[in-house]
């Protein structure tokens, strides 16, 4: 057990990179099946298939970072049990977190089976494809538990140190998922549905081997694997998720309201506008890791009374991220048009073209700020700072919807994109100003 406590040990640059790197290769795993569901879609059935499955992207997106959010609040409270060697407190903390998300990943699951034909019409879906798009959103909500599980599970092998264990489960399952993409897609012409039933299984066969795999781990610490529900335990769990969950979410929520806004573009524009979502939701992998790795580590260093390797650690972080940031608007500025072009092809329509590299061409000099957001962020919530944390994020999101709504029926879709960067950098000054807070007290 004395490997996993690296982070309170090793010198910060070197445990956050550590910890860090498995969750990025494993976020890019995530993403390039998600990817690859796109580009097969794209490729085998069509650009109205693309769009089907970017129609309901946003609203996907939604619930991937609740269970996101509620596993990295989750994680928080273990962290500190772990961190502090308060083994027993640890058991009980991670049953009780997987027992609430469950339940809570059923409840939604049930509830957006039934409407997702009404949520679909709500978003303003076109008429084209709205019958596919609402099938795939129905075979994604039969998912959702598995998706909520698996996300959980990782979330706690992130706690206790073990950051290799999901990377190596999310190459099994893109894997998995791309084997069954092309089958179902392709020579089993099953389309959308295909996509969508791929991806459940992958991510169902991923979670029943995540949760195997954490009996027997934490067996190694004494006593049975299994501990009692704690409902103390999860009134803290709450406190500290919710307002994760709100972080993980704000920029999906925001773009789900925005969705209608896209939508009544067409399928052209949407179809492009989807390829470019995708491609973003991948370059950001290495900020997303990053704030998610911050996170874990203030929680054991503030565990374990190490508080100036805190204010070191956050430090080196935003290094880490002006370099992913640079790399990144390189290969957006340079590549756009041929990126886009995997996803539509040759053939795709010129307004699906424009869309996506317009997109992308513009992103690609701001990723620095969601960098700078993510980090400051997860300090805040690594020391359960909430409140600022929530306030950052909710401006955040009202920013993106706001302008959204007001500028894009003038100024067409680009001022969709063009709310993106504000939003980012208005919460990161909000978050670091919280942060200032948090370092007099380290420091006093």
């Amino acid at each position: 057990m004395t490997n996993t406590r690296y982070l309170v040990t090793d010198t910060p640059a070197k445990a956050i990179l550590t910890f860090s790197i498995p969750i990025m290769l494993g976020n890019l795993f995530q993403q390039l099946y998600t990817m690859t569901d796109s580009v097969i879609v794209g490729r085998f059935v069509g650009e109205n298939a693309l769009a089907s499955v970017g129609a309901s992207y946003s609203l996907t997106s939604v619930f991937i970072s609740i269970a996101i959010g509620g596993g990295m609040g989750a994680s928080v409270v273990v962290s500190k049990a772990f961190g502090s060697a308060d083994y027993k407190t640890m058991k009980q903390s991670i049953s009780t977190s997987l027992f609430s998300f469950l339940l809570t990943s059923i409840i939604l699951a049930v509830f957006g089976f039934i409407f997702s034909h009404p949520i679909m019409r709500a978003l303003n879906t076109p008429g084209n494809i709205l019958p596919e798009a609402s099938a795939y959103l129905r075979i994604y909500f039969l998912g959702l538990p598995f998706l909520f599980m698996y996300n959980v599970l990782s979330s706690m092998f992130n706690a206790l140190g073990k950051s290799k264990v999901p990377l190596y489960l999310l190459i099994f399952s893109s894997m998995l998922n791309v084997v069954l993409d092309i089958i179902m897609v392709g020579p089993m012409e099953m389309g959308v549905r295909g996509a969508g039933w791929a991806t459940l299984i992958s991510q169902g066969l991923s979670a029943i081997i995540s949760f195997q795999i954490l009996i027997r781990y934490l067996k190694s610490f004494g006593g049975t694997a299994a501990s009692s529900y704690s409902g103390e335990l999860a009134k803290r769990i709450w406190r500290i998720a919710l307002p994760s969950i709100l972080q993980q979410s704000t920029v999906s929520i925001g773009m789900m309201l925005v969705q209608s806004v896209v939508n009544s573009f067409g399928s052209e524009v949407l179809a492009g506008f989807s390829a470019a979502m995708r491609v973003e939701s991948f370059v950001i992998v290495p900020m997303v890791a990053m704030g998610n790795s911050i996170s874990t580590y203030t929680a054991q260093n503030l565990g374990a009374k190490q508080n100036e390797r805190v204010i070191r650690g956050y430090r080196n972080a935003y290094l880490i991220v002006i370099i992913s940031a640079a790399l990144i608007c390189i290969v957006l500025e340079t590549c756009s048009d041929g990126i886009i072009t995997l996803f539509l092809g040759k053939e795709g329509s010129q307004p699906a073209m424009a869309t996506g590299t317009g997109y992308l061409t513009f992103m690609g000099w701001f990723f620095a700020f969601i960098g700078f957001k993510m980090i400051t962020d997860g300090v805040l919530r690594g020391a359960g700072i909430m409140a600022v944390f929530t306030t950052a994020n909710l401006v955040n999101l009202s920013i993106r919807v706001i302008i959204a709504f007001a500028a894009a029926p003038c100024f067409g879709i680009a001022a969709v994109w063009t709310a993106v960067p504000i939003g980012w950098i208005a919460n990161w000054l909000i978050s670091l100003w919280g942060y200032t807070k948090l370092r007099k007290k380290l420091t006093a």
